[in-house]
């Protein structure tokens, strides 16, 4: 089952005349407790964005039948008050605190009687889950750990001093929430965050009546040049990886496993992290018959269900530090770790492109780490043009790609759904045509953009 008219040529797409741009991002995140907005939009129309705000804070918004704005913004932690002026532009606007309910907020053009259209959220996400008692820190240059851990009577049960990032854990939970708000303030710490908990993305399902034989890609494989930057290496942040075959196991380069885990791989039935690799190489394939792209699986989850934000920082770096170049990522949850966020930034100044998975809720809360800046937030499609009912679709996505992959273990098929499948989609197209053409990076982002449009939900 392949699916050609999804992937025509980025690269025939860009070379036809498309001026390269810069990848534009669109992600806001409202922290109602710590009473800070960070936002980057471009051309965002007011009723989605108001809907957005109205998710994440909880307010009840009304607006002026008729008023229209679009918000282009970029700004980091601001105030409330200025981020909301920032955001509707010339249109008028009022708080109105209640003491028995949510704060209301409303939006107009001539008066504020006249705001009388209710601006309805959208469904919640579940909260993110963390492990119990710990914390995950990242210190700034020349300070010590163990004297920190030592004031706050907590345990170093995992360190990584290259990074400077580090796993504490604690006695109990008010002892962590306290050490938690000290070390926030602290001089010493960039960042820290409780160590959050990534769920397992969905699992492949064997496809019945499905013709069984050879995989569905096969590629030709050209000499990789490591020092080349037209040769794009992969770093596949996920489960582990079982072997392709004889043909696609030359694209695969040996995994690293950040858990320390000892980890054993099923035999009959395919991990997550097979399924993304196997899709990242049909994406390729639309490029070409050969491909110098190269895959190294970094395992976040061992042997577990979960993987958490400890692991997958650990998990962005190794991929970085072996050499990839783009970075996929299937892993998805609906709060900002600072520390991820830091070593996910880190890997995009050094010029790595990532694409992550938007979710599958769906809603249009923000999932990380897809909605930080300068992330490739992917969702899927359940046919071209057609958003799948299970995607998420939030002012943070940028491109949308099938959400269904048919992939082999051995001769049996199995399929993949899901948010994860289209990222490895799109990483795969990208590397292919980075591979084929050497194009910059953000030529490739923008192209994709166009070409790979988020249709609005129940088209």
């Amino acid at each position: 089952m392949r699916r050609a008219s999804f992937f025509l040529s980025v690269a025939l797409l860009v070379c036809a005349g498309l001026a390269a741009r810069a990848a534009e991002t669109n992600s806001l995140v409202w922290q109602p407790e710590l009473n800070r907005v960070t936002a980057e939009l471009h051309g965002q129309s007011l009723w989605p964005l108001l809907e957005d705000i109205a998710h994440q804070t909880g307010w009840h918004i009304f607006v002026e039948p008729g008023a229209s704005h679009n918000a282009s913004v970029k700004f980091r932690d601001l105030p409330a008050g200025e981020a909301l002026a920032k955001l509707l532009g010339t249109l008028n606007y009022a708080m109105v605190p209640r003491t028995n309910g949510p704060q209301e907020l409303y939006v107009f053009k001539t008066a504020l009687h006249n705001a009388t259209q209710r601006v309805v959220a959208p469904a919640k996400a579940p909260p993110m889950k963390h492990v119990a008692n710990q914390l995950l820190v990242r210190l700034k240059p020349g300070a010590d750990i163990d004297a920190i851990a030592k004031a706050h009577g907590a345990k170093v049960v995992s360190r990584n001093d290259k990074l400077g990032i580090y796993l504490l854990e604690l006695s109990d939970t008010s002892t962590t929430d306290a050490a938690l708000a000290a070390l926030k303030t602290d001089p010493q710490v960039a960042s820290v965050d409780y160590n959050y908990i990534f769920e397992a993305p969905p699992t492949p399902q064997p496809l019945a009546n499905a013709p069984a034989g050879a995989a569905p890609v096969s590629l030709t494989l050209s000499p990789n040049t490591p020092t080349d930057p037209c040769n794009p290496v992969v770093g596949l942040i996920d489960t582990g990886v079982q072997s392709l075959g004889s043909q696609l196991d030359k694209f695969m380069m040996p995994a690293v496993n950040v858990t320390g885990d000892t980890t054993t791989l099923s035999t009959t039935t395919p991990t997550h992290g097979t399924a993304m690799a196997q899709t990242i190489l049909n994406g390729v394939s639309k490029q070409g018959n050969s491909s110098s792209v190269r895959i190294l699986p970094v395992n976040v989850f061992g042997n577990g269900e979960t993987a958490t934000s400890y692991n997958v920082a650990l998990g962005v770096q190794a991929a970085v530090d072996g050499g990839a170049t783009v970075l996929n990522m299937s892993v998805a949850g609906t709060t900002d770790s600072s520390v991820l966020n830091d070593i996910v930034q880190q890997a995009l100044a050094k010029g790595v492109v990532i694409f992550a998975a938007a979710g599958n809720q769906p809603v249009t809360t923000p999932n990380y780490p897809a909605a930080i800046p300068g992330v490739n937030a992917v969702t899927a499609l359940s046919a071209p043009g057609q958003l799948a009912s299970y995607a998420d679709y939030g002012s943070f996505v940028e491109m949308a790609l099938p959400g269904n992959s048919l992939i082999y273990l051995g001769t049996q098929p199995w399929v993949v759904q899901g948010t994860s499948p289209a990222t490895a989609f799109a990483t795969g197209v990208a590397a292919g045509t980075k591979a084929n053409n050497c194009l910059p990076w953000a030529q490739i982002e923008a192209a994709m953009q166009q070409k790979f449009p988020v249709p609005p939900p129940g088209n």
